[in-house]
């Protein structure tokens, strides 16, 4: 297998700062804030603070899908950079205890909203829209959100980590968590044989949550590992992935808070959807970048 040596825990672990690979400067083993930040608000109720990451983009996503179907459901999205430890800041933690972006604030009804699966639902319900009433349907749509929910970590901390992010390459753990994430995605080829979408014939807030992970994996656009995983062979998630990135609504949303490749996919805040047109990367950064 491999010629390190063994690793022998310590009878009690400490933290090392200097260990976690890329991202080990925004880990640490304690929560709560690390400085006193006030988050900005502008003037609609709901106010998103988040990254473009798979986490991040589910729900600029649903707040697009939502006014592309003509709710009233204008937001304005603030960039939390993680590499500058934004989460950290006391406004991000009154919001989101966890310090994980996305994290929304509803100025209507006061209510705060962490966890993009908790988002999801919450803004589902608001508006009454991307989940069925009916208890069956509505259940089903259910069971593949917390499924997403719940696999995704093996995903992103698991195989993502171990394969992309760790600072050196370890045969078990990428083969432990290569073939979790084939699991994976032979679940979802499956399920996907004879249905649209996951939860049936109708597209839905379990499908939002679902295709920034697995849809971007498939298609090459995290972890570059489309090839190792030969994600080409699940041919129903392939399918169901080009339906839902041309939706116009993924189209922008997965803009929203983008501070990374090419400029003009970058709108890195976001207040009206003239933003779209006015306010990219390229049109507004400095003109020494």
């Amino acid at each position: 297998m491999t010629d390190t040596p063994a690793y022998t825990p310590p009878k009690t672990w400490t933290w090392d700062a200097e260990s976690g690979g890329q991202f080990a400067n925004i880990n640490r083993p304690i929560a709560g804030p690390t400085h006193d930040k006030d988050l900005p608000v502008g003037e609609h109720p709901l106010q998103l603070y988040s990254l473009a990451t798979p986490n991040g983009v589910k729900v600029t996503v649903m707040l697009e899908e939502l006014l592309e179907a003509g709710h009233d459901a204008e937001y304005d999205a603030w960039l939390i950079n993680i590499q500058e430890s934004d989460q950290f800041g006391s406004g991000f933690v009154d919001i989101n205890p966890n310090s994980k972006i996305p994290a929304l604030m509803d100025r209507d009804t006061g209510t705060r909203v962490f966890e993009s699966g908790a988002i999801l639902l919450y803004l589902a319900e608001k508006f009454g829209a991307l989940l069925p009433k009916d208890a069956k349907n509505r259940t089903e749509v259910l069971n593949w959100l917390f499924w997403l929910q719940g696999s995704a970590p093996y995903l992103g901390g698991g195989f993502g980590h171990f394969y992309a992010y760790a600072p050196e390459k370890f045969e078990y753990p990428i083969n432990r968590f290569a073939m979790e994430a084939k699991r994976q995605l032979d679940v979802l080829d499956r399920n996907l044989a004879d249905r649209a979408f996951l939860a049936g014939d109708e597209y839905s807030i379990a499908d939002i949550a679902t295709a920034p992970w697995y849809g971007a994996l498939v298609k090459g656009l995290v972890y570059d590992a489309a090839e190792f995983l030969d994600t080409g062979s699940y041919k129903n998630v392939n399918r169901w992935t080009d339906t839902i990135f041309a939706r116009p609504a993924f189209q922008r949303g997965k803009m929203v808070n983008r501070a990374w490749g090419e400029d003009s996919q970058q709108l890195r805040e976001r207040h009206a959807a003239s933003d779209f047109d006015t306010n990219t990367w390229d049109k507004i950064k400095p003109a020494d970048e």
